[in-house]
């Protein structure tokens, strides 16, 4: 393997999906990532604001424009053209990244790992996508990934088997080897290229609490893994400036699970549908459990419970019928995934006044006449029905009484750009993000979390190096990250971005780069990444 101990590497950024104080500094406590801690030591710390949603197809595309939503294009892990939806990619980004940027100057980037940016686009440098890319992605230029399988003798996006398939002492071993591999794979290209910039991201810091929740040990291993691999690029990049980003923040679920299309059903805003049409709402008894039905022809059993939904019958009622005798067990092991989702009752979007699309989108869109293909909401209702609609959730309780939304939104109070549109039409933001919004029908308003764990509004940012201050205050937005590369580098802030430099770097003031052209749209249309979304949770 070629590479260097010293390179001229002005900025390195490191991303940690998911990481904030709250995890990392009992970590440091207790000695489980020494090189993070030295890190600490000698950086300006402090919380980073996320976004809404605060969720990683989202945020991650801020971090690297400097943009919102509103501006760049995805709001969530998919894109819905009308009623259809594929999961997002970099062609549903529609704004020029950092390093894109960076390269209109003159500087060379290598760029590895980063979420949503598959299919690359080209630019002067070297980027190997990450999450949500598919398995052996293309990469810029053509041939890097080839280069890094002979070169390192392997790499890969993701691990060989999900975690149904395999023991917790196999994943373990899979977390260690994929990050080693960013790790190794990062510093190859770095010692190979030479660049001016580099970001590394590092996405298993988040999927081992969607995983393995509440399970110390798989967790610390994650972490001392990852905090190994940042100490050895330090080592050999020797970068001038370091930053370190989180898109978000983590932690446990502590109130409980509101159905918002189970509550919308009853206000009578959605309308539901069995079978096929309409989104998917109910997908499992017990997550990684159902095995695969056929997938040639409706069984006897599908269609029995397909009629059975047309006279109400629906899988969700027989769940909780399941549920309250116990049966659980018994049930995933006898009825394929199919079965269950022939007698699913849906959300039927064309007939709907307004619906949850997908829960990370943490949204309410409503069915527009003119808008979406079968809309009911003409355009001089639309805000009296909005306004309706938010006064409504606005004074939703929890069975216990507390607010289930600390602010419900209009989209633009939160967005502005050229993209506002693809937003929903009401932001919904958790109290304290402590509640679990979910998309599904389950027969009844609130649960118990589906998740243990779930995102939170402060990520963390770090930063080291020439002439930084660790006792600056550097607390800021994940919108700031882009534009404080740009000025490490002394170069004006693009005028379309959201964010201004970080006090770490003197203010570089705003300039006019060329026009953005967004590329021709791409499908994803990948059932193995559609897989990954729903094995953490993403897609119900």
């Amino acid at each position: 393997m070629s590479g260097t101990d010293a390179t001229d590497l002005r900025t390195l950024l490191i991303g940690l999906d998911g990481v904030c104080l709250p995890i990392l500094e009992p970590m440091i406590a207790e000695g489980v990532v020494p090189n993070l801690a030295a890190l600490h030591e000698e950086s300006a710390v402090a919380p980073l604001e996320s976004q809404l949603p605060p969720w990683t197809p989202s945020a991650w595309p801020s971090i690297y424009t400097g943009k919102n939503p509103g501006k760049h294009g995805v709001f969530d892990f998919l894109q819905f053209d009308g009623y259809d939806w594929d999961v997002v990619n970099r062609s549903t980004v529609k704004a020029r990244s950092v390093w894109e940027l960076l390269s209109l100057c003159g500087y060379e980037s290598v760029v590895v790992n980063v979420p949503v940016t598959h299919p690359p686009r080209a630019f002067d440098g070297t980027i190997v996508p990450g999450y949500m890319a598919p398995e052996s992605p293309d990469c810029h230029p053509d041939g890097t990934w080839a280069e890094l399988i002979r070169e390192l003798d392997g790499y890969q996006l993701y691990a060989d088997k999900s975690r149904s398939e395999s023991t917790k002492a196999e994943r373990i071993d899979s977390y260690r080897e994929l990050t080693r591999m960013r790790g190794e794979a990062f510093r190859y290209l770095v010692g190979d290229r030479n660049p001016d910039f580099g970001f590394v991201q590092f996405q298993q810091t988040d999927t081992v609490y969607h995983e393995y929740p509440n399970d110390e040990e798989t967790i610390r291993a994650v972490y001392r893994a990852v905090d190994k691999e940042v100490g050895r690029i330090r080592d050999a990049c020797d970068p001038d400036i370091t930053l370190v980003v989180s898109d978000h923040g983590l932690g446990p679920m502590n109130g409980r699970e509101l159905r918002v299309n189970e509550f919308l059903k009853d206000q009578e805003y959605v309308t539901t549908t069995a079978g096929e049409g309409g989104m998917p709402s109910w997908s499992s008894l017990a997550e990684d459990q159902l095995h695969e039905g056929d997938q040639s022809a409706p069984s006897t059993a599908e269609q029995a419970l397909e009629l059975a939904a047309n006279v109400g019958l629906t899988s969700q009622r027989i769940a909780s019928v399941v549920r309250r005798l116990g049966l659980e067990d018994l049930v995933v092991d006898l009825v394929p995934r199919d079965i269950i989702r022939a007698g699913s009752e849906r959300v039927d979007f064309a007939s709907s006044t307004a619906y949850m699309r997908s829960r990370t989108e943490m949204g309410i869109r409503l069915n527009v006449a003119g808008r979406e293909p079968d809309g009911v909401v003409s355009e001089t209702d639309y805000e009296s029905v909005r306004q309706g609609l938010i006064e409504l959730l606005s004074t939703l309780r929890t069975p216990s009484g507390e607010p289930c939304f600390e602010q419900v939104l209009p989209r633009e109070a939160v967005f502005d750009g050229p993209y506002v549109e693809a937003a929903p039409d009401i932001l919904t933001v958790p109290t304290n993000f402590s509640h679990y919004l979910s998309a599904s029908l389950a027969g009844e308003w609130f649960g118990d979390p589906s998740e243990l764990w779930e995102h939170k509004r402060e990520g963390i940012i770090m930063a080291a190096g020439d002439n930084i201050d660790h006792r600056t205050d550097v607390g800021g937005h994940i919108f700031d990250v882009a534009p404080t590369v740009l000025a490490t580098f002394g170069l004006a802030v693009d005028y379309m971005m959201d964010g201004d430099p970080l006090p770490v770097v003197p203010p570089t003031g705003r300039t006019e780069y060329p026009a953005f052209e967004p590329a021709a749209a791409v499908a994803t249309d990948d059932q193995a990444v559609e897989q990954r979304l729903a094995d953490l949770g993403y897609l119900e």
